[in-house]
């Protein structure tokens, strides 16, 4: 049979289904919502295309040429030259977790060292072989608290990415979750320990806390937020990133049920937001709950060592209805990159680069919040982002952008309490002289 698109055969396709013409195929699709036609130019040649699309390239600027110090989200990180050398190797060169065990030994067995790396990073006993991003294992975490506990309401702190929300939303809709939100303490930027303990209600399935979160903020209380969590028999999922576990307690350490975090800082670059990796790790009690997939060792016929997938309890392979997530696939090429770069750095190297973030940030709120206009808005500890008060943000924005510089993320058009304020962060990646530059423009003023 003849796959070729107008081919004669459509005609009898069509005639077989019962319907005159292709338009009848959307016939449920409502005529206000239907495009009539896409205002696209004339098809050009292959080479036409690669100029044109050079041409676009140009007017990029890279972190090199604009510093950014954008906060709450991605930012830069050095990558060594041996992620990309071994990322690139044909045996690894894929995206997707491979299905032939017995012709993919060492792909498995590089996805059961990032598994076990996660779990000492966190704390926790088990981690699965990764997810799409942060926000998604956001998602999967509030809907893996309400099956272990059958409870409906899952706790957020209001200071959350806007993004996370969003997708935390769309993923708990279909299953009946109720999102509520606790809000954070005007001058720590941490969460408010009282209001959450009246926010609680006894169909809590589990409660989310970032550290450091959305603000940067380093959240102190940990030890009386667990308590107050598992004394009405809820989850605690602590979100982390990555980094900042070189200097502070790993999340098992404050009795975490379950930890996620996004690992683009390890070893993925930045590319315009991606590529994304989502860390999953819990206790070994909800193992039969966690989504995804987990890879384990065993012995093959002969006795020798081998990797195998130990579980993979998505739709596909089991009762739907037995399936804990959807998710067909681990970010196999990221979590080779962040496998690739903790082996790279190593527990040592991981304290020191947590550190000089650290010390970075602290040094850098230090000399703006000095300025004359320019005040700290928050008094908690923070890693290496934080927040910064001025009379006129976006003027100030538009200047640094004229000097070549990227400033702080604009934040009250999603946090209005948080008016003419942005998030500002710095990493190892950015020079002496590109923070001296920064610091010189906000000392001009206005």
């Amino acid at each position: 049979m003849q796959f070729i698109p107008n081919a004669p055969i459509k005609e009898e396709m069509l005639k077989e289904i019962g319907l005159e013409s292709i338009d009848d195929l959307f016939s449920d699709i409502p005529k206000k919502i239907m495009t009539q036609h896409l205002a696209l130019p004339p098809g050009i040649s292959q080479q036409a295309t690669e100029e044109r699309m050079k041409e676009i390239g140009k007017t990029n600027q890279p972190f090199c040429a604009l510093p950014s110090f954008l906060g709450g989200g991605t930012k830069p990180h050095y990558i060594p030259a041996v992620v990309k050398s071994i990322l690139q190797r044909s045996e690894f060169y894929t995206a997707y977790t491979p299905y032939q065990p017995e012709a993919s030994q060492g792909f498995l067995q590089a996805v059961l060292e990032y598994q076990s790396m996660i779990a000492e990073l966190t704390g926790m006993d088990i981690s699965n072989a990764s997810l799409y991003d942060g926000a998604t294992a956001l998602g999967e975490a509030a809907l893996m608290c309400s099956r272990v506990n059958r409870r409906k309401t899952f706790v957020i702190p209001k200071n959350i990415s806007w993004e996370k929300k969003c997708v935390l939303t769309n993923y708990v809709k279909g299953a009946g979750i109720r999102i509520q939100e606790a809000p954070y303490h005007n001058d720590t930027g941490a969460i408010d320990v009282d209001t959450l303990r009246t926010t609680m209600s006894e169909d809590c399935a589990g409660v989310y806390l970032e550290n450091p979160n959305y603000f940067g903020v380093f959240e102190e209380d940990v030890e009386e937020i667990q308590q107050i969590i598992h004394e009405k028999k809820s989850l605690f999922v602590v979100g982390v990133d990555p980094l900042s576990l070189g200097i502070v307690k790993s999340p098992g350490e404050y009795e975490a049920d379950m930890v996620i975090g996004e690992g683009n800082s390890l070893g993925l670059p930045m590319d315009f937001g991606g590529s994304t990796l989502g860390m999953f790790a819990c206790r070994n009690e909800f193992v039969r709950q966690i989504p995804g997939r987990l890879i384990g060792m065993t012995k093959d016929k002969d006795g020798k060592r081998a990797f195998c997938m130990t579980m993979q309890t998505r739709e596909q392979h089991i009762r739907r209805e037995k399936a804990t997530s959807n998710i067909c696939t681990n970010e196999g090429l990221c979590m080779l990159a962040a496998t690739v770069y903790l082996s790279w750095l190593g527990g040592n190297g991981l304290r020191e680069l947590s550190a000089l973030n650290y010390e970075r940030g602290q040094r850098l709120e230090q000399h703006i919040s000095s300025i004359k206009g320019f005040e700290k808005v928050f008094s908690s500890p923070h890693f290496n982002e934080f927040v910064i008060r001025c009379a006129d943000v976006r003027t100030l924005q538009e200047k640094l952008l004229q000097q070549g510089i990227q400033g702080g993320l604009l934040l009250d058009q999603w946090y209005h309490d948080l008016s003419n304020c942005m998030l500002f962060g710095v990493t190892e990646m950015h020079r002496d002289s590109d923070i001296k530059r920064l610091l010189s423009i906000l000392q001009e003023g206005l």
